[in-house]
This record gives C-alpha cells, sequence and structure tokens, in this order.
C-alpha cells in the first residue's frame, strides 16, 4: 500500500454522534409525528454525522461517472461490441445519455473520466483524461491489470476527489461505464462475499440463458486462473477488476476522508465498495446506498455489506443514474431538516401524553 492511499484510510474518522444527536433532537420537534418522514430522516441524521453538523447542507453536488473497457469482452460474456464504451462516453460529453437527463433534473454536475477506455478519445474540457492503459487483460487469461496499475486506478480516484473539494463539494455520486464490467464485478463479488459465481451473475445489458451460463462458465475460469486473495482486497482488484472499478475504489476512500457522504450507484458501484470498505471498514458510515439494480449480484453485495438502498426501481443502467436520484432525496432530506418549522416555531400543538 501506498503512502498515499494509507494516508487517505487513516483520515476516515467515525461520525459526529454530538452532531447526529443534535440532528435527531431537532427532527422529533418538526411538526410532524416523530418518523413520520422514515428514512428522510435517518438520512439527514446520517448526513448530520457525516458532515459533523447539527444541520448539513447539501449544495455542491457531483456525480463521477468513470470510464474503462475489460479485455474480457474477448470471451464474449455480453452482446455489445467493446465501442461502445467509447462511443457513450461522447455522447456523456453531448449531453445525450440518461445520466445527463436526471443530473440536469437534480442540479448535479457530472465528472466523466476516462480511466482505461480502449480507444483514444479526442481532448474535450468536460473530459478528465486519466487512462490507466487502453483496457484491461483479458482476466480469463491472468490478472487483469498488474499491481501498479491497480493502485494508480485507486490512487487517480483519490486525486480527483481532492480537486473537487477544493472546488465546493457536498456529496458525491458514483458512476460508470464499460462494457464487460458485471463481468468484473460479478468476480470481485463473489470472492469477497463468497456467495456462489451463478448466483451473483447476471444478465448485464440483457443475454439470454444461454449466453448466462457461458458468463457463469468463463468468471468461474476467472476465479481458477487467478486465485483472488479475499484477504486483500487490493489483489483481487488487480486480478479481477477494471480501471474505473479502481478509480471507485478511491473516489469512496477520498470522500469519507474528507467527510462527503458518497452516494453509491448499482452493480458496479457496489463492486467498488466491496473493496474499498475491506480496505477501511470505517467508509460503511459514509456511504448512501442509493438503489438495489436489477443485476442478480446486487442484493447479495448490499446484505454483505449491511446497506440498506434508498430505491427500488428495477433499474440497471450504470452510469450514476441510480446515484442521481438519491442525491435529490438527500438534498431534500436537508432541507427538510433545515427548512420545516418546529412545533414552537409554528405554534403547532404536540400530541398530548
Amino acid at each position: 500500500m501506498t503512502e498515499v492511499l494509507s494516508n487517505i484510510i487513516e483520515m476516515i474518522k467515525p461520525l459526529d454522534e454530538g452532531a447526529m444527536a443534535q440532528a435527531r433532537a431537532r427532527q422529533d420537534m418538526l411538526t410532524k409525528p416523530q418518523g413520520a418522514l422514515g428514512r428522510l430522516e435517518e438520512l439527514s441524521i446520517q448526513l448530520a454525522g457525516i458532515q459533523g453538523k447539527p444541520i448539513p447542507q447539501i449544495n455542491h453536488k457531483a456525480i463521477i461517472t468513470m470510464a474503462g473497457d475489460h479485455g474480457v469482452v474477448a470471451e464474449k460474456v455480453g452482446n455489445w461490441p467493446q465501442e461502445v464504451t467509447t462511443q457513450m462516453v461522447y455522447n456523456f460529453l453531448g449531453g445525450g445519455a440518461g445520466i445527463n437527463v436526471i443530473a440536469r433534473q437534480a442540479g448535479i454536475r457530472i465528472i466523466v473520466v476516462d480511466m482505461g477506455v480502449a480507444s483514444e478519445i479526442e481532448t474535450n474540457p468536460q473530459l478528465l483524461s486519466r487512462k490507466v492503459a487502453p483496457g484491461t487483460q483479458n482476466m480469463c487469461l491472468g490478472p487483469a491489470m498488474t499491481d501498479e496499475q491497480a493502485m494508480r486506478a485507486v490512487e487517480t480516484g483519490i486525486e480527483i476527489v481532492r480537486d473537487e473539494v477544493a472546488k465546493g463539494l457536498d456529496i458525491v455520486g458514483t458512476g460508470d461505464m464499460g462494457i464487460g464490467n458485471t463481468s468484473a464485478s460479478s468476480a470481485i463479488c463473489a470472492v469477497i462475499t463468497g456467495r456462489p459465481v451463478a448466483e451473483v451473475t447476471g444478465r448485464g445489458t440483457g443475454i439470454t440463458d444461454e449466453q448466462l451460463a457461458h458468463k457463469v462458465e468463463v468468471i468461474t475460469k476467472v476465479l481458477t486462473v487467478n486465485h483472488p486473495d479475499p484477504a486483500q482486497p487490493l489483489d483481487v482488484l488487480a486480478k479481477v477488476g477494471g480501471f474505473e472499478i479502481g478509480g471507485l475504489v478511491g473516489v469512496m476512500l477520498a470522500a469519507a476522508a474528507h467527510r462527503i457522504p458518497v452516494v453509491v450507484d448499482g452493480f458496479i458501484s457496489g463492486a467498488a465498495a466491496l473493496i474499498a470498505t475491506a480496505l477501511a471498514p470505517g467508509l460503511k458510515d459514509f456511504i448512501i446506498s442509493a438503489h438495489v439494480s436489477a443485476e442478480a449480484g446486487h442484493k447479495s453485495l448490499l446484505n454483505y455489506l449491511g446497506l440498506t438502498p434508498l430505491l427500488d426501481l428495477g433499474m440497471r443502467l450504470g452510469e450514476g443514474t441510480g446515484a442521481a436520484l438519491a442525491i435529490f432525496l438527500a438534498e431534500t432530506s436537508a432541507r427538510i431538516l433545515a427548512e420545516m418549522a418546529t412545533f414552537a416555531e409554528a405554534e403547532v400543538s404536540e400530541k398530548e401524553e
């Protein structure tokens, strides 16, 4: 582990219990029955603990969408050609993707990062070019990346969050793009959770039963060939991960280190969260699980992490789309705590004892 990574992990401190107690006390005085706003109340209290403020504020919102290609697509694990990763990055930059639409609606900035797209992408002021390599290696034949590349991917995520913090950042969501990345995520999920490959491998972009059986075979072979060590999260990342997954690991760790809530999107982001929380268990308190994806392994992954998702909409797009919806809910929860009147302020009678 490098000094950069160990320093970031050391910076992750427990939630501020005092701020949470004050937030909880205020929630109980607002003009509603106690607990009537359910998860929104819990969310505002968690935000208070993360930010260390009795009334948390969310003004500066961003989603970091990281893109990378996967060598395992050579094994025909899906229906979509690899060039779709590049084409979708251009779509993000042009504002035409699902994440662009939802982020515009919720007033969220999108930071698009090339972590390891196989093609060269034209220079664009809206694109952060941080290519570790033009796609990972085929993990059916050996490790997806070198240990040095895995560390570089994580440190890139850390650096990007540091830069954003300097500009003002109150909450961050994670997003991904990469043809083949459900295979990498299923492999990570199987290794770290210990669940069977068949249980945590899903249809990705929509494959048939026959293709699914083949995908399970490929991932099983990947684990046999590479022997990733579940006790060594960076070993798991290097052997069966992706550059965008490594980048998101860094994003999550750096967000927690800077006391910024991190809204984790779907299955790919969840795989990154498995690695990040294995490196720093205290990170878990800083995570808001956006939604449960329709992808097969996501429920197992969330159960393993002990996270309850805010939404269940049957989504499986990635890009940060679920995270964008959940950031809206987080902002709403903070505003309720800040702006809703107390019984005393509104001169409303409280319940009789």
